[in-house]
């Protein structure tokens, strides 16, 4: 999936340049990259604009935060770009924080057909905030470590 305004999303591995975290990929201006555990399929996902930072919830297993900056009108996207759904941010500095369950079993399941359950899940939460470096807040998963230590770091 792919967080996008007016820029189109540049390669994958530019993506996440000089990145710590391999899961959130911020490093290009007006883009975000979302790895999922799933390869091809839905995976259920739930977007919050917030006011102000949201504690840190430890049920999930894998949390990430980056700096994001919109550009123009903002759409969640699936890959591929055959699905989108529109954001409400403006042009303001924002930080975001990407949370995530289950990615080993999607990642064990690869395809997830309409029909079958829900694997995996993710939280995307936007709130306002000056620039700053992406952390790793929290990684349980081999899928997770396997794409932090693709960043290179």
């Amino acid at each position: 999936m792919y967080v996008q305004g007016d820029v189109a999303p540049t390669d994958l591995q530019a993506s996440f340049a000089e990145q710590h975290n391999g899961l959130l990929g911020a490093a290009f201006p007006g883009v975000l990259y979302l790895i999922t555990g799933l390869h091809s399929g839905y995976v259920g996902l739930t977007v919050e604009l917030r006011e102000h930072a949201p504690p840190v919830d430890d049920t999930w297993e894998e949390v990430v935060e980056a700096a994001y900056r919109p550009a123009g009108e903002v759409a969640l996207v699936s890959w591929g770009g055959d699905s989108c759904w529109p954001l409400d941010l403006t042009g303001t500095d924002c930080r975001v924080r990407y949370n995530a369950l289950r990615m080993d079993e999607a990642n064990e399941v690869d395809t997830r057909l309409d029909d079958e359950p829900q694997v995996d899940r993710y939280l995307l939460q936007f709130w306002p905030a000056p620039p700053a470096p992406d952390r790793v807040l929290k990684q349980t998963s081999d899928v997770a470590a396997y794409w932090h230590n693709a960043t290179g770091k």
